[in-house]
Formats: structure tokens, sequence, C-alpha cells
């Protein structure tokens, strides 16, 4: 069962993206954050930057953290999304196969250990950042209604979440 924890537990869990202490992430030595868009930083369907994001990606650049989305969104979403908050983006990513992490390590032109993974799903974020020995924060997705892949990875994921309290390896609070 060591292999599963090793894959899908995030190394950390938290509300939402708004938890995250950067200056903390900084100070620790992370240079870059590979972020998923939908319902990690807003909600699926919502098409723009809040102000609360726009002041996060704000504060991330002045701790000299740079920030791109990973998303398996299409083009227009994504491009739109993080144009608005000129960072790099990759849309289509095809979480978790590797490709788009060490696409994204390269861009920001990092080391793995440099860099953390931010996002809502298990099985993609936090699966692929972890295969990649990149450091995991899963965050409660922003919007409980999902497409149709993700209301099925929201199954296996809950039944992973079960296993690991069980077993006691989950130390975090459920808010």
């Amino acid at each position: 069962m060591g292999m599963i924890k090793h894959y899908f537990m995030p190394n950390e869990y938290v509300q939402s993206i708004f938890q995250i202490d950067i200056e903390k992430l900084a100070a620790s030595g992370v240079k870059g954050i590979i972020t998923d868009l939908d319902n990690t930083l807003v909600g699926w369907d919502v098409a723009n930057p809040t102000e609360a994001v726009k002041q996060w990606f704000e504060q991330a650049k002045e701790a000299g953290i740079t920030v791109t989305i990973v998303s398996n969104n299409n083009k227009q979403r994504v491009g739109s999304f993080s144009e608005s908050l000129k960072v790099d983006y990759i849309f289509r990513a095809k979480k978790p196969r590797g490709r788009a992490f060490n696409q994204a390590s390269k861009l920001m032109n990092l080391k793995p250990s440099e860099i953390v993974v931010i996002g809502d799903q298990m099985l993609t974020d936090v699966f692929g950042g972890n295969r990649r020995g990149l450091f995991t924060i899963m965050v409660v997705p922003v919007k409980q209604t999902d497409g149709f892949i993700t209301k099925f990875n929201r199954l296996i994921e809950r039944r992973l979440l079960q296993h690991f309290r069980k077993k006691g390896y989950i130390t975090w609070e459920e808010n």
C-alpha cells in the first residue's frame, strides 16, 4: 500500500490557495509554482481571475516565485485567464502524464526541488506532481460541481482519502 500513498497523498492539504503561506514557501527555497486552474484558482465556470486571485499572483511575484498555470482545459479557456495575469500557461496538459510538468519546469528553468504543484484533484495534480518528485499541495475544490470525468475521479479520490485516514496517514483536519 506504500506505493499508493507515495503517489496519491499530497504533501499538504489546505482549504484554498489563500491558506498557502507564500512567504514561507519562498523562505524554504521554492522558486516556482505549477498550479491547476479550474476549481483550484476559481470555479470551473468563472472566466476571469477574481481580485483575490490577482493579489495572490502579485504576492507570489513579489516573493520571487514564478507561477505557471497547467490545465487540462482548452487553449481559449486557459489562455485568456493566464494572459490577464501575465503568466505562462500550458493547456490540454493531459495531467497526470509527465510532459506538461516537465515543460513547466523547463519554462521556469527550475529544478524539481524548487517547485510546488497546487491543484484540487488527487488523480491529476497530486499524482502527476508526486510522480515527478515535486512537493504537492491539494486544495478543496472551489466549486462542488464538476464535469463527467472529474466526477468519476472524485469518487476514487474519496475512497483514497478514507483509506489514508483509516491508516492514520492523514494528520490534517477536515474543515
